[in-house]
């Protein structure tokens, strides 16, 4: 005989009553809870039996930035958003960072509210160091490698034929620091989105043809080949694509040994995503390092990067809802194969 309603419910309500960090909670009116989950002490550090019949206590442990808001979404006729962030200041005086998400349930008068919040202090605190991080990176690191470089490039009347090398290694490590300091930024951005990314329809010609141009200023020793035109197509993406790109080829010329690294550039549109080919003829990677490379940190063999670029050009394909991967290119080198959903 089926289980009564009623009954699924208690086993759902118990089973949320052994989190420790997680909160159940349901309301049929604002500002009056049906029920609260024994994990609301865990997070707010009271008794959930002190708020349940007391809103004005639960408001007391808002953060008064933040209480103005969630006041509004429990007064009779307040917004109803699906999802905010909060700070709760616990007796002890601690803040913790909560995440709701609620549903109604129901129809006409007899609607219930049915929320889920979450701690997610450990989160934040992450997310504001990464954010640290970056402004530091944008910040503090590239104003000073500029000044390095700007010293560096005018010493080069200054020295001789044999001082003239040691200069370009100089110029050309502090050109590797600004591109690690471009590829840390987008990173941070990358892992610190809020929410699901958003992702609009966009031309892949003016994202590809764009990097190409400007990677062929930064090696030109180096030839990019666009074997076919770009197609006239619109992919899923946001505007962190171009850093997609720009850490293929740069990368598909930094692993590379020749004199004159050649990057051959393919596209083919088919009928739920776009398949970019980026080829080069540099010494390859083997099996065992194909997913590796993808890794936070992983370098490849004989990689003068920082595994960075690699990793952040996975985060964003995942993101996307494509996918990438390597295969060999033939008679040597290694091709990197993107796929990105279709917008049109």
């Amino acid at each position: 005989m089926p289980r009564s309603s009623l009954g699924q419910r208690r086993d759902f309500r118990a089973l949320f009553d052994q989190l420790e960090d997680v909160a159940l909670w349901t309301a049929t009116e604002p500002g009056r809870f049906d029920y609260i989950s024994d994990g609301f002490e865990g997070i707010w550090g009271i008794p959930s039996e002190e708020v349940e019949d007391d809103v004005e206590r639960l408001l007391d442990t808002i953060h008064p930035d933040d209480r103005d808001r969630v006041r509004e979404q429990m007064e009779p006729g307040g917004s109803r958003e699906n999802s905010y962030e909060g700070r709760v200041v616990r007796p002890d005086g601690s803040l913790r960072w909560v995440l709701t998400r609620q549903v109604l349930v129901g129809e006409g008068r007899d609607v219930e509210a049915v929320g889920l919040t979450t701690d997610i202090t450990d989160q934040k605190r992450r997310e504001q160091e990464l954010e640290l991080l970056n402004r530091v990176v944008r910040h503090d690191i590239r104003n000073d490698i500029a000044v390095v470089l700007g010293w560096a490039e005018l010493l080069s009347d200054h020295v001789d034929e044999e001082g003239e090398e040691h200069l370009q290694r100089i110029l050309d490590s502090g050109e590797h620091i600004v591109e690690l300091t471009e590829t840390a930024r987008d990173l941070v951005e990358t892992v610190t989105e809020r929410g699901d990314l958003a992702v609009e329809p966009t031309p892949l010609s003016s994202v590809l043809d764009t990097e190409l141009s400007l990677r062929e200023e930064s090696f030109p020793e180096a030839e990019f080949v666009l074997e076919d035109p770009v197609p006239d197509v619109e992919v899923a993406v946001n505007g962190m694509a171009s850093s997609l790109f720009r850490n293929l080829l740069n990368n598909a010329v930094q692993h590379n040994d020749g004199e004159t690294p050649v990057v051959k550039v393919s596209c083919e549109a088919r009928r739920e995503d776009v398949v970019v080919r980026i080829a080069d003829d540099g010494p390859g990677i083997p099996d065992a390092q194909k997913e590796v490379v993808f890794a936070k940190g992983e370098k490849s063999l004989g990689s003068p990067g920082s595994g960075l670029g690699l990793h952040l050009v996975r985060t964003l394909v995942d993101q996307y809802g494509g996918d990438v991967r390597i295969e060999d290119n033939e008679p040597t080198g290694a091709v990197f194969v993107v796929s990105l959903p279709r917008a049109d």
